[in-house]
């Protein structure tokens, strides 16, 4: 099955619009105003890391308890629709019990506001510790795909007119990312081209696979890990690169983050029995679930290094993922081929 296409398309040839779009520009005191004005929230403002959008914590007091919220600005480079999107699927999610930002209403009921600056959503915050500053473990890889399958399920179903739009650091989209490879680090090239074409190779298979809308981006900053038990799954943050596409792509981009170098292979079926017990992986899937992992370190390397080019006083947080996306992708590689397509065929 194919995906859906709305029109709506990469007009960088090396990072599409919304990639290299600067993120939007707002003081404290106009976000703390449109808080007020539109959601009736006021408290105080923290200004949250974001590539793309703009987002701020506010933490309100004007209530009785403190309660907590996001407010994202999304870049004004992304469709209104795409947007919505990621507004749909929140709640569509809250009847799942996961835990996933909830949407808050505006004074008059809406979900979203349109303004200058781009569209304004509040959220609310979720505590817990970000999974990149915790201590890594195999049982907490093993939560986090048991988070990511239940996640996937929760969507299943789920369906928008603009979930097939074109987003580069979607898995199947690889092929696009050959120009963008002289970004890449010279020491990584014979390698990252290697992982493009044994990409290329495969990708007309991905058609034949089970396709919905997934999150697409269970990095370590966009999970939190519980206070109380480090390897237990407190939340799930940033739909904003969600996309219908094949479900063991969103599989293969979680597993890219649990993958250890010094024990690739251990860890990557560690991360794959854990997903499979949740929800199991078909034949077709599990033959291309350990080059769709390589694809995403590949993507990953190569999407941050050309945009912390164009971004330099952005580029620690843009490279932030860059250096376990090199060792995992240099550790699988170094594979034995048949005795890892034997182990994942055994799922």
């Amino acid at each position: 099955m194919h995906p859906i296409r709305t029109g709506i398309a990469m007009t960088d040839t090396r990072l599409g619009e919304l990639l290299s779009s600067d993120p939007p520009t707002l003081s404290d005191a106009d976000a703390a105003n449109l808080a007020r004005v539109h959601f009736g929230v006021t408290g105080a403002l923290k200004r949250l890391t974001s590539e793309r959008d703009l987002n701020f914590r506010i933490a309100a007091t004007d209530q009785g308890p403190e309660q907590a919220y996001v407010l994202k600005l999304a870049n004004p480079a992304e469709p209104a629709e795409v947007t919505d999107l990621q507004t749909k699927a929140l709640l569509h999610l809250e009847a799942s019990n996961l835990p996933v930002p909830k949407v808050i209403r505006t004074t008059s009921g809406a979900t979203e506001v349109m303004t200058p600056h781009g569209t304004l959503r509040l959220l609310t915050y979720l505590e817990g510790v970000p999974q990149h500053l915790t201590p890594r473990s195999p049982a907490q890889a093993r939560a986090m795909a048991g988070m990511a399958a239940r996640l996937t399920l929760g969507l299943a179903g789920f369906a928008h007119p603009a979930a097939g739009y074109v987003l580069q650091w979607d898995i199947k989209q690889a092929s696009a990312l050959r120009p963008m490879l002289p970004a890449v680090p010279d020491d990584l090239q014979a390698l990252a081209r290697a992982a493009l074409d044994r990409f290329d190779a495969i990708a007309p298979q991905l058609a034949g696979l089970r396709w919905q809308v997934v999150h697409n981006d269970l990095n370590p900053h966009n999970v939190l890990i519980s206070t109380d038990n480090p390897d237990e799954i407190a939340g799930v943050l940033d739909f904003g690169d969600m996309v219908r596409t094949p479900l063991v792509c969103d599989a293969a981009v979680a597993a890219s983050y649990c993958v250890d170098p010094a024990k690739p292979l251990e860890s990557l079926l560690n991360f794959a029995h854990a997903y499979h017990a949740v929800l199991p992986l078909l034949p077709a899937e599990t033959l291309l679930f350990a080059d769709l992992v390589a694809t995403r370190m590949l993507t990953t390397i190569t999407i941050a290094s050309a945009r912390a080019a164009r971004y330099p006083d952005n580029a620690p947080y843009i490279l932030r993922n860059v250096a376990t996306a090199r060792e995992g992708l240099t550790a699988l590689a170094n594979l034995d081929r048949p005795a890892l397509m034997n182990a994942l065929e055994a799922l």
